[in-house]
């Protein structure tokens, strides 16, 4: 990396730092710091929920998929498309009905308490391992670019996440959310037709490719393990706590819908132009290994990229992935406070908990920073995620979500579920092996940590229609969802004005944001030594929508103004 790499770098990462900070006042209780107020709009609520899935695990994990095997890195991430599609549809406006402030607060109404607190403890713990791994590839990517020590990486970005997010809260992050995402687009729109360059075009690419490559499966990534992950997918879509964050922050369950379908929208188009890069220096430099592999996508940037311009593709890698570790940050913060010590007092005042939201959260970074530095030990990050996605996602998370659904299953029939299907799945990740020799291929793996609950869930369900039985506790719960929506609705006049003046203070940060990230790719293109108008009009387009969005909001203020 050149100084002015370093330099675009800095400025990206004091820009977004800045736009978090900006949100420290606005949280000034427990609903707006973890929900926004309700108020986030769709479209922003929706990219949120996309860069919180995405990460720069997408072009470590997938681009070295793609450099080893082509097609199949995109029918894979097809599959988080489908899932947005059936989440959005069914799951985001049942969650959004239940008026639940996280997915705690639902276990403990619909399940009781005791089994909100197993649930909680599982999920705290999980988290952990999932942050870290968020973590882990972006630190790998800076790693690669600047030669620091991964083990300094992983520090310095886990202590950027923590700063942020414990001062903003979920305005922060959802703004912030859409800045990266505009980081990220900007370079990629850079990248891509760079690297086609770089091999003659797209129908030299084409015809230079191993036809292997143009296989929508692979032997190590067959049908059925694709079919499985994309269930995989849309159950973690659909649970993951953080995720169902995105669903209930907005206003009414038509946005909630409206949140996934933009998900699956954005999840089709985008894996094409992400896995081009790692396919095109397959052409370049054929030999790389399974770890090597790893670096693929980062490597076609700095073969491609001119000064500055590199700078912001890691920026916006960088970006991508703090945005999915500030989700899991925020949600555990949410329920370390909500669940666990407001339980403990409840008559803690609004400051204290707003307190105790910001020192969970930076206890939660600490840890997952810490493991972060093991996965070096663990086999390298793409066996962490998948194995984690097979072991935990599905036992964890459809149980909750089958009880959006069914009045019958009681808190002993989904925690077992969820406990029975762990242990199992554990057993035959590390002690079957070491006992028998015995070992799931990857596709077996994640085919049966998905069956498994289905399973156990379905013959519950039969046994309870057979016998006649419901959970009786169903119907004090279906009052308090009632009585819950209804409080929600009747929000007082000066709690609508304050979630409507938060809206507008975050549209007008992301504004001048897409502005100032506009100027600066601009800026880069003008110094930069080739591709002067590709840069630069890319840099112009941006300053033009940050510019139309901040007049925008300036006009419909004056209307109001004039009402």
């Amino acid at each position: 990396m050149s100084l002015l790499d370093f330099i675009m770098v800095a400025l990206l990462t004091i820009g977004v730092l800045s736009a978090g900070m900006a949100f420290a006042k606005q949280g000034k209780n427990m609903t707006s710091f973890f929900a926004a107020g309700g108020a986030v709009p769709w479209q922003t609520s929706g990219l949120s929920l996309f860069m919180s899935f995405f990460s720069a695990g997408t072009f470590v994990v997938w681009g070295s998929v793609a450099y080893l095997h082509g097609w199949v890195a995109i029918s894979i991430q097809w599959t988080m498309a489908l899932a947005g599609l059936l989440v959005g549809t069914c799951i985001a406006p049942r969650w959004h009905r239940t008026g639940s402030l996280t997915v705690a607060e639902y276990i403990d109404k619909r399940l009781g308490v005791h089994i909100q607190k197993a649930y909680t403890f599982l999920f705290l713990f999980i988290s952990l391992f999932l942050t870290a791994s968020f973590l882990y590839p972006v630190a790998k990517i800076v790693e690669v670019s600047t030669g620091l020590d991964l083990n300094l990486c992983i520090i310095l970005l886990g202590a950027f996440c923590i700063l942020y997010v414990s001062a903003g809260g979920l305005w922060a992050v959802v703004s912030t959310d859409v800045l990266q995402f505009i980081i990220l687009m900007a370079a990629i729109i850079i990248v891509v037709p760079l690297s086609l360059e770089r091999v003659d075009g797209l129908h030299a690419l084409l015809s230079q490719l191993p036809d292997r490559y143009f296989q929508l499966t692979a032997n190590e990534y067959p049908l059925l393990f694709i079919l499985a992950f994309g269930l995989y997918n849309a159950i973690f879509l659909g649970g993951n706590w953080a995720y169902v964050q995105r669903f209930t922050c907005v206003r009414t369950t038509t946005d909630a819908k409206r949140v996934g379908w933009f998900f699956a929208a954005l999840y089709f188009v985008s894996p094409i132009l992400w896995m081009l890069p790692p396919m095109v220096y397959y052409l370049l430099n054929p030999s790389l290994g399974v770890m090597e592999s790893e670096g693929a996508y980062l490597m076609m940037c700095k073969e491609v990229l001119p000064k500055g311009i590199l700078g912001l593709m890691i920026g916006g890698m960088i970006f991508a992935t703090t945005s999915a570790m500030n989700s899991k940050l925020n949600i555990a913060s949410g329920v370390v406070t909500n669940d666990l010590y407001k339980r403990l007092y409840p008559h803690s005042s609004q400051r204290r908990l707003i307190l105790v939201a910001r020192l969970s959260t930076v206890a939660f970074g600490v840890i997952s920073i810490l493991i972060a530095l093991l996965i070096q030990h663990m086999g390298g990050v793409v066996n962490v995620v998948i194995s984690l996605a097979a072991l935990t996602g599905v036992p964890l998370y459809l149980p909750v979500i089958w009880t959006l659904f069914s009045h019958r299953q009681t808190g002993t029939t989904i925690l077992a579920t969820t406990i029975t299907t762990l242990v199992v799945n554990a057993l035959f990740k590390f002690a079957v092996p070491a006992l028998t020799g015995f070992t799931f291929s990857r596709t077996g793996e994640m085919v049966f940590g998905c069956a498994l609950p289905i399973i156990m869930l379905a013959a519950f369900e039969v046994y309870f229609v057979l016998t006649g039985k419901t959970s009786n506790r169903y119907a004090e719960y279906a009052a308090w969802e009632q009585a819950n929506n209804a409080k929600r609705n009747a929000l007082t006049a000066q709690a609508q004005a304050e979630a409507k003046s938060e809206n507008t203070y975050s549209k007008r940060i992301i504004g001048l944001g897409i502005f100032f990230i506009g100027l600066a790719i601009a800026l880069l293109g003008l110094l930069s030594e080739g591709h002067t108008m590709l840069v630069t009009g890319t840099g112009a387009c941006f300053m033009l929508i940050g510019v139309a969005l901040t007049w925008s909001i300036k006009r419909n203020n004056e209307k109001k103004n004039l009402q």
